[in-house]
Order: C-alpha cells, then sequence, then structure tokens
C-alpha cells in the first residue's frame, strides 16, 4: 500500500478504530486499511476504562442487549483463541439497594431485561423454595451462569456477600459480565489487524476533502495528504470535531469520568468480588465542622444536597494484589475534552464516602485514603446514549463513535458491525437502532422526548 493512498482510512486507534480495522481486514480480506492518530494506540480515553462489560441493558427495544450479547459472543471468541490474553472474567455486576420499597421496582427492571434477551432471572427468598445460588467463579468465563440473580434472602446474601451492609434489602447480580484488559484486548486486535495488513500512522487529521458529494482524501498537519474513498470516523471524544470537517453535525456531546484506583490493605473488598454498584441516591454523613465548611465553599455547596446513585468499586489485578478501583460519577456536565484531564481533588474521599453506605469497611479509609491515583477520560454520548455506528451524509464517510461508557464492552460487536457497513455485507436486525439516519426518524424523535423514563444508563 502505498503511504499517500487507502482504501479505508480509520481516525483513531482506540479501542473503536482497533476493532474497526481487526474486522475489515482479518473477517472481511480489506487489505489496504490505515489507522491514523495523533496519539500512541489505545494511549487516550480507552487506556482509562473500568474495563467492565455486561448484556444487562433495558429498553426501548432489544437492540442494546442483542448489540452486547453479540459483543461477549467475539469477546470470548476471541479470548478462546488467544489464550485469554486478556483476562476475561465471568464474574459479573452486583447491584445493590439498601431501600425496601424499590425492591418491586428492581425486580420489574430485572424481569422485562430478561425477556429482551439478557437471559433467565432467578429469584431466591427466604424459604426452601427458592432456587440454589451458585456462585461465580473468579477467573474465567467457560460454563459460568447467564441471566441474573435477584437476591432477597439477607442469610443469603452475608453468606456469599459478608461485606456488604446489613441494611443491603436486596442484590441483583448480573451474571454474564465481568471485565478484562481493554489495553491487552486492543493490542491484540491492533496485532491481529497489522498481520492481516493494517497499517499505522501517527498524524494529526486536519481536514477530509470531498469531491462532487463524495471523500477524496485525508489532509494531515504536516502538509502530507492521503488519497482514500473511504473514511472511518473512530475518534473517540474528537468525534463531533471530526464530523464538522465533513459538515455533519454528529448528535454527540462529551462527559469527564473520573476513577481511583487504591490499595485495599484491610482487606474489605474480597478479591473474587464481582463489581458492586449502589443503585440508591444518597446524602453523604459530615460532621457540624464539615458541613460549615462546605456550605461556605460556593463550588462544594452541592456536597450537601443528594447526590446521585451510580457509586462503584471492584477489586483490581491478581488475587495476591491489594488493589481496588472506585468511580461515582457525583457531578457530571457536558464538557469540552482536554488532556491532560483535569483532576478533582476531592474525588477519592467523596467516592470512598459514597461507598460506606453500601459497604461500611470503606470508612477505614475516608479520610487517609491510601495513595490514591486519580486518571479517567470522557464518555463521548448521544442523547439517548446509544452509539452511531454506519453511513454518514457523505458518500464514503462512516461513523463509529459515542460508544460512552461502553467501548470496551461494545467494541467488538461495533466494530464488525461497521466493517459490514463499509463492505456492503448484510447487516444484522440491530443495525438500524444506532445509525445516523435515526435521527431523521420522526416517531424515534418523539420516542427521545421520553427516554429518560426507559431506565436507560
Amino acid at each position: 500500500m502505498a503511504s499517500d493512498e487507502a482504501g479505508v482510512v480509520i481516525i483513531g486507534a482506540g479501542i473503536g478504530g482497533a476493532s474497526a480495522a481487526y474486522f475489515l481486514t482479518v473477517k472481511h480480506g480489506v487489505r489496504d486499511v490505515l489507522l491514523i492518530d495523533n496519539n500512541p494506540p489505545l494511549s487516550l480515553t480507552s487506556d482509562h476504562s473500568t474495563e467492565c462489560y455486561r448484556n444487562w441493558w433495558p429498553g426501548p427495544g432489544n437492540a442494546m442487549v442483542s448489540l452486547m450479547n453479540r459483543s461477549i459472543d467475539l469477546l470470548e471468541d476471541l479470548a478462546r483463541e488467544s489464550g485469554n490474553v486478556f483476562n476475561l472474567n465471568r464474574r459479573g455486576y452486583l447491584y445493590c439497594t439498601a431501600d425496601p420499597g424499590k425492591v418491586g421496582e428492581i425486580r420489574r427492571a430485572a424481569e422485562e431485561i430478561s425477556n429482551l434477551g439478557a437471559g433467565s432471572l432467578r429469584i431466591h427468598e427466604a424459604g426452601n423454595a427458592s432456587p440454589a445460588y451458585i456462585p461465580c467463579s473468579p477467573e474465567g468465563f467457560s460454563g459460568c451462569l447467564g441471566g441474573a440473580d435477584l437476591i432477597l434472602d439477607p442469610r443469603l446474601m452475608r453468606k456469599h456477600f459478608p461485606y456488604l451492609s446489613e441494611s443491603v434489602a436486596a442484590a441483583l447480580h448480573v451474571r454474564r459480565a465481568g471485565w478484562l484488559s481493554a489495553q491487552q484486548l486492543g493490542m491484540y486486535l491492533l496485532e491481529q489487524a497489522r498481520k492481516a495488513g493494517a497499517h499505522l500512522l501517527q498524524g494529526k487529521v486536519v481536514g477530509i476533502d470531498t469531491k462532487n458529494g463524495r471523500v477524496e482524501a485525508i489532509r494531515l498537519e504536516d502538509g502530507s495528504r492521503v488519497k482514500t474513498a473511504k473514511v472511518v470516523i473512530a475518534a473517540g471524544p474528537f468525534l463531533k470535531e471530526a464530523g464538522q470537517m465533513l459538515g455533519v453535525e454528529l448528535p454527540v456531546f462529551n462527559e469527564l469520568h473520573l476513577k481511583v484506583a487504591m490499595k485495599d490493605p484491610c482487606g474489605v473488598l474480597e478479591r473474587g468480588a464481582p463489581l458492586i454498584i449502589e443503585t440508591d441516591a444518597q446524602t453523604l454523613s459530615w460532621s457540624a465542622e464539615e458541613q460549615e465548611l462546605l456550605a461556605e465553599d460556593q463550588e462544594l455547596r452541592f456536597l450537601l444536597e443528594e447526590l446521585p446513585s451510580g457509586v462503584h468499586t471492584r477489586p483490581e489485578g491478581v488475587a495476591e494484589s491489594q488493589m481496588m478501583l472506585a468511580l461515582w460519577e457525583y457531578d457530571i456536565q457536558p464538557t469540552e475534552p482536554v488532556w491532560p484531564i483535569p483532576e478533582d481533588p476531592q474525588y477519592p474521599e467523596i467516592t470512598l464516602r459514597g461507598l460506606v453506605k453500601m459497604i461500611p469497611g470503606m470508612q477505614a479509609y475516608v479520610q487517609k485514603p491510601p495513595r490514591p491515583r486519580i486518571d479517567g477520560g470522557y464518555y463521548t454520548k448521544t442523547r439517548e446514549n446509544r452509539p452511531l455506528i454506519g453511513k454518514i451524509p457523505v458518500e464514503g464517510a462512516y461513523c463509529m463513535g459515542a460508544l460512552s461508557g461502553f467501548g470496551i464492552m461494545a467494541a467488538c460487536a461495533a466494530g464488525e458491525l461497521l466493517a459490514n457497513h463499509v463492505t456492503d455485507s448484510i447487516l444484522p436486525p440491530y443495525a438500524p437502532a444506532f445509525s445516523f439516519s435515526r435521527y431523521s426518524n420522526p416517531d424515534y424523535l418523539r420516542l427521545l422526548d421520553n427516554w429518560e423514563e426507559s431506565g436507560q444508563l
């Protein structure tokens, strides 16, 4: 392949671009694929994710469940062929509530998601009539249960999750879920793509030339130009900016999401624990002196108010490791991406305080977290938090983005779907749900007006 010409140019070498390159080259035999990124591969948002996955997604419709089921199928295939080089596990997600009034709501939502194709729902109540609860294996993914287990029996909850507060009234253990090494997955996809003919070029794209409404070339900051008839925009947080190079306004925005990594020397979190998520909004506990100080600070005063649900944590590393990750998006606003990312010095303490209600042992770290390390990245989102995958309104132009906080888990199915679009192959039934053209459908626009009521994460 000549350096100034390519059959397909992919803008962005994050996990999305790597997956697109893999499916174009390895699965469709496209040899002249060029990935262009101003940064080293997988070094921006892809390198700072929680690295988790799940097939447990609400509606409307079953498009997200179908996309994730397909993506997990592909992840498992890749794990088998690679000797599980990216350490895929099936520990699951454990959604917890301390509000007895929410148990019925959680049960109804779980039944709905189960019916969308996420797997059977098993309900464990006190008494002998309930099915036996089978714990997950800390490592590996073969032979594991699917679906979910709704645990309502307090004794069962304490037996398997003794670190949870006794106030937890229900725990939903989603089973086709877990985590992996995003860096290792991405590098495996890139390595296989390069073996099949893909090339990588480090450089900054500054323009996309068109002629008669068709893609003609990519312009780089150094003045060079790559001729191509097909371009895939997989630019992550710069998706909107890249679309504007084609005169296309992609309906996306960015949010900064942080996470904190720290040691757990007290062993508060069992090393074989799943990802644990608090589903209740909460008001943090502060001393009288702390309340006074916060009330006087205009930027921090919101910490005295009710904060959103969603604080979560999981173990990190091998069994011998003491590391854990903790995350809580308690103050999210749309923002423009900048690097290095702005850090929140209060983030470790606030996140730990948020975890205490669900995992009381975390109180040991609140005042003095053990050498916390903060990082994070940007979630690029559509209004309804579903991805954009497929053609956009310029001949030869495609988009693969708005992968939000599910880029790692969706990457394989998204890359496969994108490659099917580019090669004019048969598309799966869920393809229209992620197309740019959905925003031209009046029925879809009406649906968007009530989207928040769907429970979409």
